[in-house]
């Protein structure tokens, strides 16, 4: 093996398993969005961690070095473009950070705070997901034989989506309009990830009632019917 290799002869990267070896650390509120990439993690042969918020990252950050971050740009105690540029100044500085959202505009945010780029939600198929990673670091974390496609859709524990939505449920309910923008963020990249049109449309509406600087009460309240009724229809299945 080369002797600029990462990685023992036990956890050379292979072609079924083209991440093996590697550490993960996934900066994520949404717990339907942290399966989603647990589970490509481990069927790439990645270690993960999971932080899900700035303050949980940075107290993994203290006790070890992953070789891969990925940090949502809307987490509960901030933007994830204040991770991304510290860890871009960190000396010495991870091999990999990647920005991830499913805000249309949070990809030029994440570039621009240093990320070596970006990978939008939802996160599409096992090798899309690995190719956003091996394209983006040294040879020496290739592996070395051609990999195996797998266009298989990754599909994330329906318990997680229920848990996300009783977040979004719980902070709506404090009424503090200072969260509204946060948990539209949230149940947007949600909604991406799921594929829920009918709440991706119920959180366009508070977005844009926002940013027309007109109330949001009455949108809000919509917003509020359509996560109540995706808890009923989860309770049911």
């Amino acid at each position: 093996m080369d002797d600029k290799s990462p990685f023992s002869p036990l956890t050379t990267p292979s072609a079924a398993r083209p991440l093996l070896g590697m550490t993960v650390l996934v900066v994520e509120d949404s717990r339907f969005s942290s399966d989603a990439l647990r589970l490509m993690c481990v069927r790439s042969g990645a270690r993960i961690r999971r932080a899900d918020c700035l303050t949980s990252a940075r107290r993994h950050l203290q006790v070890y070095m992953p070789t891969v971050a990925i940090v949502d740009m809307g987490l509960p105690d901030g933007s994830g473009a204040e991770l991304i540029e510290e860890l871009n100044k960190a000396t010495p500085r991870i091999e990999l950070i990647l920005g991830t959202s499913g805000d249309d505009f949070a990809q030029e945010a994440a570039l621009a705070a240093g990320a070596d780029g970006f990978i939008a939600k939802p996160y599409g198929t096992l090798t899309d997901f690995q190719q956003a990673i091996l394209r983006r670091l040294p040879d020496a974390y290739r592996p070395t034989v051609a990999r195996v496609a797998d266009n298989e859709a990754i599909k994330p524990d329906p318990v997680a989506f229920r848990d996300d939505l009783l977040h979004a449920a719980d902070t709506l309910k404090e009424g503090d309009e200072e969260l509204i923008d946060y948990v539209a963020q949230f149940l947007g990249g949600l909604a991406r990830s799921a594929g829920d049109k009918g709440l991706l449309n119920a959180v366009k509406a508070v977005e844009s009632a926002r940013k027309e600087g007109s109330g949001v009460r009455a949108n809000v309240a919509e917003l509020n019917g359509v996560v109540e009724s995706r808890l009923t229809e989860a309770a049911v299945i």
